[in-house]
């Protein structure tokens, strides 16, 4: 009798699991939305194109990219949390909206560790503080010495973003914190005014993602001050790090991710994450994400979970430290 009750239970269990294993052996079966919530032509947008036409191009998948802006990249996130939890909507997070997002936004619309699973990291990016290459003389900054001498003076130091709230506004709070300097932010909507205005000298420095800087450090417009992460950028490996010019404990990047909604089987975000983990060692993917100012990631969903729950809390206590609160 006993027997029966554990052959019975045997049977039940594989009656349960058959279905999502042979799910996630046909996956994917269709076409999987990549949602992106940027709109077309920034970081953002390009590494998801990247990972996109990797995956359709290597691994014969269709994968379909889709460019959702709003609410500061929100709205993407938002509804990638109430989409079917089959694997087949999944979108492009980064530090922005899974790591600031839902400590800026009261009602965000997502949890970013309780709505979603992660499945890979994809790529890091560091931000990079820039100033004139035109400005000369005592005003000059050349390097986080100078922009320190600037910060503790009576005028302080003016410090361009990208946007009220983006991390480049939160980086600036902590680095003010840390090295003690009196600097003063000017949040534009986007990187383009951020730089034209350091170009002209309205500002002091720009702190915007080695990407969006690139193409005018390479042209003699800017001059890179620092970048933000732990290790220098392969796009600026002349620029030490913030780290390395003394100020510690500050290094961060633009990290970008992919997720799906919670409840999506696991085997199914192993497969996509064993893919897409394959594809992002492939040297012609590198190349592309190099190129671009990102920095190539890859690893486990597990590592990728763990580093979320250390991230997202930081971010937290630095926008609760700051006093930042927005509306969307």
């Amino acid at each position: 009798m006993k027997s029966l009750r554990l052959l019975a239970h045997a049977a039940l269990a594989a009656a349960v699991l058959l279905p999502l294993a042979t799910a996630a052996q046909d996956f994917p079966h269709k076409p999987i939305r990549l949602l992106i919530p940027f709109p077309p032509g920034g970081g953002t947008d390009t590494v998801s194109r990247v990972v996109a036409t990797a995956l359709t191009e290597q691994m014969k998948w269709q994968v379909v990219p889709e460019n959702r802006p709003g609410a500061a990249g929100n709205l993407a996130i938002a509804q990638a949390a109430q989409a079917a939890p089959d694997g087949y909507t999944i979108v492009m997070g980064q530090t922005d909206n899974m790591g600031l997002g839902p400590h800026l936004y009261p009602n965000a619309g997502y949890d970013t560790l309780k709505s979603f699973v992660p499945i890979i990291q994809v790529s890091e990016t560091p931000l990079a503080i820039v100033s004139s290459a035109a400005s000369g003389g005592q005003g000059k900054i050349a390097n986080v010495a100078d922009m320190i001498a600037k910060g503790k003076s009576q005028a302080g130091v003016t410090w361009a973003t990208a946007g009220n709230g983006s991390l480049g506004h939160l980086y600036g709070e902590q680095l003010k914190a840390l090295a003690g300097i009196n600097l003063l932010q000017v949040h534009y909507k986007g990187a383009a005014p951020a730089m034209t205005d350091v170009m002209g000298g309205q500002v002091d420095v720009a702190i915007l993602s080695v990407v969006s800087v690139l193409p005018l450090v390479k042209g003699g417009k800017l001059t890179p001050v620092a970048v933000t992460t732990s290790k220098r950028s392969p796009a600026l490996p002349d620029t030490p790090t913030v780290a390395e010019q003394g100020i510690k404990g500050a290094d961060t990047g633009t990290w970008l991710g992919l997720f799906a909604p919670v409840g999506t089987p696991p085997a199914v975000v192993a497969r996509l994450n064993a893919a897409i983990d394959k594809m992002l060692q492939m040297p012609d993917v590198r190349e592309k994400l190099l190129a671009a100012g990102s920095i190539p990631a890859g690893g486990s969903s597990d590592a990728f979970a763990k580093f979320l729950a250390v991230d997202y809390p930081k971010w937290g206590q630095v926008v609760k430290a700051a006093g930042v609160k927005l509306s969307p």
